[in-house]
């Protein structure tokens, strides 16, 4: 049987405020929370509330045969809690039907797995906590940032017990192969990757509303017809796009929410494609091949790398100037910090700093609240700058503590130690000292005989 998956990717990161070198040791707020709550609103009412709906409607129209994934990051969660709880509830009614399934993924949408395994998997747990909180569900499929994966990102949640990993299906790794198989991991073969059709994917997302594409204006109708005319060899079709699609990307004059409403019925009524969830896919499927990816991939860009975050020196210092102060935030429990160390570390302050020409360049442009990747590089620094500040200040207060905590074991050992020699000494000086004392014992006893006119038998 066909299946065809549906997986959408929410998230909103915390916008940083115009933070400028004289604010550096005066403000510790980084954040805008003006900024934040507007855009939340704004894209809830475009996107999330109506789009929601309809999913909610299409579920109950077609029962068990409408079926999708969403991952929603911890940094959307908790602004949906803050400044849209509707929003949040929606998506609970979602998963109030049984027919979607949510993602694991890393809490803060960061870039986190191509700097440490140890601190990766703790945001992964700390993501799987929250969908249970939320949603009552345990995760069995992970999805990274940006679909970013290589050979040991899936080998590091092949070790947290996850039965599949989506990824980008990514050319220049499958060459002339179809993204609409399954593959596996080939250090951990137990691991199945579910690969994003690319091509079908960004018909939606990207060129759904371009006049200028050659299949413009793309109907439900159309669209399904192309699912109707692949060979059964192509057993999974996987759509993967931002949820952001639906009004915030493409808006509502373009015709997407009409085009979503009645792509299910067409996909139904015209193609053998039934839909299902990504673990569901895991689980009916079985990888044809491995899939060896050496070097990172993701599904942004023309180059589906990872050089839209780290491709320019900017971006890489950023990045270690952050990551640099990771061994230190672990032992930090200041909530205010904490909270900062979670949000800097989103990927989207790193996609700010692209540089990046071209049709590359249009798409980080419109995402990009700055004027420039510059000025998006000095406003983030400046931050770090004055976080960097507040963590080593943070950090030395720690240490006389510690410093101190050891110097009082080491002082209470030694008191211990000295207890103990002293208990030992007494023992030990007595047995050496038994011959002594009989030899002066014996002499005593002579002397004694001499004095009565005897002498005393050595025994």
């Amino acid at each position: 049987m066909q299946h065809i998956c549906l997986y959408f990717q929410v998230h909103q990161p915390y916008r940083l405020k115009r933070y400028r070198f004289f604010n550096i040791g005066q403000d510790a707020e980084y954040f805008d929370s003006y900024e934040n709550s507007f855009h939340m609103r704004r894209i809830a009412e475009e996107c999330y509330l109506k789009t929601n709906y309809i999913l909610l409607q299409l579920i109950k129209k077609h029962k068990n045969k409408f079926k999708l994934a969403f991952s929603i990051t911890g940094t959307a969660l908790e602004q949906f809690e803050e400044y849209a709880p509707e929003v949040l509830k929606s998506f609970q009614a979602l998963a109030d039907t049984g027919q979607v399934e949510f993602l694991a993924e890393t809490y803060n949408h960061s870039l986190v797995s191509l700097h440490s395994k140890e601190d990766f998997k703790a945001e992964v747990k700390k993501h799987m906590k929250a969908i249970k909180k939320y949603f009552g569900q345990k995760p069995k499929v992970f999805r990274n940032t940006e679909l970013i994966y290589d050979n040991l990102i899936g080998e590091t949640i092949a070790e947290m017990g996850f039965q599949a990993m989506i990824t980008e299906g990514a050319k220049h790794i499958l060459s002339w192969k179809s993204p609409n198989v399954l593959y596996c991991n080939v250090l951990r073969p137990e691991l199945k990757l579910i690969l994003k059709n690319y091509t079908l994917s960004d018909d939606i997302a990207f060129r759904f509303s371009n006049k200028s594409w050659s299949e413009y204006p793309l109907t439900a109708e159309k669209f399904a017809s192309w699912f109707a005319d692949m060979q059964a060899s192509e057993e999974v079709v996987n759509l993967f796009m931002d949820y952001e699609t639906f009004g915030e990307h493409q808006k509502a004059d373009t015709g997407i929410f009409e085009f979503l409403q009645k792509f299910p019925e067409e996909i139904l009524k015209q193609s053998p494609f039934q839909f299902a969830t990504p673990s569901e896919i895991a689980k009916k499927h079985k990888p044809i091949a491995s899939m060896n990816v050496p070097y990172t991939i993701s599904w942004a860009d023309e180059e589906r790398d990872i050089t839209a975050w780290l491709g320019n020196k900017m971006q890489q210092e950023a990045f270690q100037k952050l990551y640099a102060l990771a061994d230190k935030m672990r032992h930090i429990k200041n909530p205010a910090l904490n909270k900062a160390w979670q949000n800097l570390q989103t990927s989207d302050h790193f996609y700010y700093m692209s540089t990046k020409i071209l049709s590359d360049a249009m798409v980080h442009n419109y995402f990009n609240p700055y004027s420039s990747s510059y000025d998006a590089f000095i406003n983030y620094m400046n931050v770090l700058s004055d976080f960097t500040e507040r963590v080593n200040e943070a950090y030395e207060r720690i240490i006389p503590i510690e410093a101190e905590s050891v110097l009082q074991k080491i002082k209470e050992l030694e008191q211990q130690l000295q207890k103990l020699y002293k208990s030992l000494q007494k023992p030990a000086m007595i047995e050496k000292a038994k011959p002594l004392l009989k030899a002066i014992e014996d002499s005593r006893e002579e002397l004694l005989a001499l004095s009565q006119g005897k002498k005393k038998t050595k025994k």
